[in-house]
């Protein structure tokens, strides 16, 4: 009993700290997880060979990769110059195509990458438009949680659910979560534009347009070789994942050898030490850390307690259980960061198959939509909110908790009732 009230209290504390923001999140998560092998909850042992999911740490490291070396090449800056300079620098069909580019790029890198390489330039488009940036930072943050729902290497918690759960493949997620993320996409650009509508028809000068129309995209290309290496690599890579049912090799193998494969081809344009310096080790050592912490939880067998108190809720009813979970990931996912609830969750579904619940395909897409669109609704929701919004505020740009929320909270709540009506449509109805 002392065990589990250690885990428990160790877990508690670490949420606590992630929560409030109250020191650096990797730091906070690895300091946890070290409390629990320190109060003997965990050993080495454990941590490295059964905890620590190194198939999603290879695949996230390997993804990292493959990005940092394309975004050198300058490919992201001159898509989105392109992108205004299609609309003539027009605020309205700006925001709705800088969206689309940032949800197609959230769903096929990662939305936590593809952020930091649209926010940049979007603070660049709207100083030079002479346009408030705020408008488009939220809909880039909403848009990157939509877009990363709709694949498996798109949203962090979507990449935890597929390494959990082996049968699902790249296609499946494409399949089963494409369709509810097009349709929520597409309802969230009407209403954006809707309620944007007086802020953005206010005429920019004919001067900032013409100053953006006079730029020439191709000098954001800084290498030309390496941008097409980039392209096939991605082109590859991508296609791979699509076919890795016929190919029958793991989607981190496939992510491994592209990245390894893109760092032969570029060593001469993208030195490999370079490319490591730019990698986003905070996230990794986050997620290192939170495996540690929920493997504490799973080694004490509190989540195994919790998917019995999940049973005797929903009396193991799938319609029940799987809709109970889309609304409180939704809700939970809203108010604490995704990836610590969905590393929570997924030991928990694991543990229900368990207690007689065979398929559980609609419980695994419920966790999906609820925690990825769940997301959007406050600042610290999801990974990518976070980001966005640390770079705004040093860019005197920020905007607070509440401003966010008042887009953010419709945007979820809307989100999560469509998910309602497509998980019962699709999966539960004849169920």
């Amino acid at each position: 009993m002392e065990e589990v009230l250690t885990a428990l209290f160790i877990f508690l504390l670490s949420y606590y700290f992630l929560i409030t923001e109250k020191g650096d999140r990797a730091l906070v998560a690895c300091a946890g997880g070290l409390l629990m092998v320190i109060f003997g909850v965990l050993d080495l042992g454990l941590i490295f060979f059964r905890y620590i999911d190194w198939h999603t740490i290879a695949l996230l490291l390997s993804m990292m990769i493959i990005v940092s070396i394309s975004s050198q090449s300058g490919m992201f800056q001159y898509a989105a110059v392109r992108t205004a300079q299609l609309v003539k620098g027009k605020p309205l069909p700006l925001l709705v195509l800088l969206s689309l580019l940032t949800a197609a790029g959230s769903a096929f890198l990662n939305n936590v990458t593809t952020v930091l390489l649209i926010t940049p330039v979007v603070f660049t488009l709207t100083n030079m438009l002479r346009l408030k940036a705020i408008p488009f930072l939220m809909a880039i943050i909403i848009s990157s949680n939509i877009g990363g729902t709709a694949t498996l290497i798109g949203d962090p918690p979507n990449l935890m659910i597929g390494q959990a759960a082996k049968d699902l493949s790249f296609n499946d997620f494409l399949i089963h979560l494409g369709p509810p993320a097009v349709m929520i996409f597409i309802l969230t650009m009407i209403g954006l534009t809707f309620y944007y509508k007086k802020v953005l028809n206010r005429k920019n000068s004919q001067e900032a347009r013409q100053e953006l129309m006079n730029l020439k995209a191709a000098e954001f290309i800084s290498s030309k070789p390496l941008l097409r290496k980039s392209v096939w690599v991605l082109i590859i890579t991508i296609s791979a994942f699509l076919l890795q049912p016929l190919l029958k090799v793991e989607l981190t193998a496939i992510a491994m050898g592209g990245a390894l494969f893109l760092m032969f081809l570029t060593q001469k344009e993208a030195d490999p030490e370079a490319v490591f310096k730019q990698m986003e080790w905070t996230t990794i050592f986050f997620f290192v850390g939170l495996f540690m912490l929920v493997g504490g939880l799973e080694e004490t067998g509190l989540l195994e307690e919790l998917a019995r108190g999940i049973i005797f809720m929903t009396e193991g009813d799938m319609t029940k259980t799987s809709l109970s979970l889309l609304w409180i990931s939704g809700i939970v996912s809203g108010f604490v960061d995704n990836i610590p609830f969905v590393a929570a969750m997924i030991p928990v579904i694991l543990e229900l198959e368990g207690y007689g619940m065979g398929d559980l395909e609609p419980v695994w897409w419920a966790l999906a939509l609820g925690a990825c669109l769940g997301g959007n609704a406050t600042i610290i929701g999801a990974t990518a909110n976070v980001i966005v919004a640390g770079l705004a505020s040093k860019q005197g740009k920020g905007f607070s908790y509440l401003d966010f929320f008042k887009i953010g909270a419709p945007t979820a709540l809307i989100s999560l009732i469509i998910s309602t009506v497509y998980v019962y449509m699709r999966y539960l109805l004849f169920y």
